[in-house]
């Protein structure tokens, strides 16, 4: 049985590298704010019921649709729940991938939706096509486009974007366009500014500024589409006033914070592909990776994702195996969080290399 996060915390010395998030020192700007609010006794009273104002807009020129409304959820997976609740009595079908974040579909499905996941691990651009949407798509469908797409690291091309748009709006439906880890990405188009009138972009502060702990994120989209949200809120009292205080003072120094950010990512996902390459135990998956993470095939070695993962945790490398996210592909790969401390990639290097003869499997 793998081991439940609450053991994972207690491992000292653990190099988390499982689940997205940025291990980095993180800019002092952010550390005085929190450590400000605190002191200020902030968390004894309720945030602005949809976010600081300031917030709000930073959040809109950060992800480039300004003059959109932002609404700042408690973590974007509590907005995504409540986006996929709220609508749920609108949508016909829900339309994502396999491999992808399941947890939106699993919440439509509860009601009874169908839920529909088109395979995409073997498609050239490891993305989901339009053919493959038209084959499924009917009128008040639900497509969930994560985008740069985690697990993978493959990124949606502006035309394959538009290509997709035009069925959803032929058919009256919705696209919320996952933008979690749009930061580490190049040549990232938007969904909103192709199909305004029904896209709801999500946005997560876990990933880029690393502030998982504190559960932060947002919902983006014309005030009149958000207004079915925000009528009837999930959180009347507010996304954690902490959390939004460490989030302002970071979009503050974004851009020397993403520069850093973005070489270290950079390194590291050069680093974990040459030892791959090196080694020649499995086959990176999307090089380069548009995300914090990269995906590495092992299905040539005959290992079982999982037990890769048990060998690397034996060294105190927690990576995640690709059953976690892909119920027809998780076998044959790993994943592999990348912004993180360099010397945590080079346990990682080392683990990696030693791989084949520890598990009994030549490379």
């Amino acid at each position: 049985m793998a081991a439940s996060f609450e053991e994972l915390l207690a491992r000292e010395g653990l190099a988390w590298m499982g689940q997205n998030t940025t291990h980095l020192d993180p800019p002092q700007e952010v550390v005085e704010a929190i450590e400000r609010s605190v002191r200020d006794r902030e968390f004894q009273v309720y945030a602005p019921p949809a976010g600081f104002e300031e917030l709000r807009r930073l959040v809109a020129d950060d992800i480039g649709l300004p003059g959109s409304e932002v609404w700042m959820t408690d973590g974007a997976v509590a907005g995504l729940y409540h986006l996929c609740m709220t609508l749920a009595p609108r949508i016909s079908r829900v339309i994502t991938t396999d491999p992808g974040w399941p947890w939106p579909g699993r919440f439509l499905g509860r009601t009874g939706i169908p839920v529909h996941a088109p395979g995409v691990y073997e498609n050239p651009s490891r993305t989901l096509t339009a053919a493959q949407v038209a084959s499924v798509i009917e009128p008040g469908s639900l497509l969930y486009l994560i985008d740069p797409l985690n697990p993978l690291g493959s990124r949606y091309t502006r035309a394959e974007l538009e290509a997709i748009v035009k069925l959803a709006r032929e058919t009256g439906s919705l696209i919320v366009h996952d933008c979690t880890y749009r930061h580490f990405a190049t040549g990232h188009s938007l969904v909103a500014e192709l199909y305004p009138e029904g896209t709801f972009t999500t946005y997560s502060f876990s990933k880029w500024l690393g502030l998982a702990g504190l559960r932060l994120g947002a919902v983006i989209a014309k005030p009149e589409v958000l207004e079915a949200l925000t009528v009837v809120p999930a959180n009347p009292l507010g996304a954690g006033i902490v959390g939004q205080r460490a989030a302002i003072a970071g979009l503050r120094v974004r851009g020397p914070w993403l520069e850093q950010l973005r070489g270290v990512n950079r390194a590291n996902i050069e680093r974990v592909e040459r030892v791959v390459a090196e080694t020649g135990f499995g086959d990176v998956v999307v090089s380069p990776s548009h995300g914090n993470f990269l995906a590495v095939d092992i299905a040539a070695t005959g290992l079982h994702s999982e037990a890769v993962c048990d060998a690397l945790l034996a060294d105190d490398i927690f990576i995640r195996p690709g059953t976690y996210q892909s119920p027809g592909f998780g076998e044959r790969f790993v994943k592999v969080s990348t912004s993180v401390p360099p010397e945590w990639v080079e346990r990682f290097a080392a683990s990696w290399a030693s791989l084949a003869e520890r598990t009994g499997v030549p490379a």
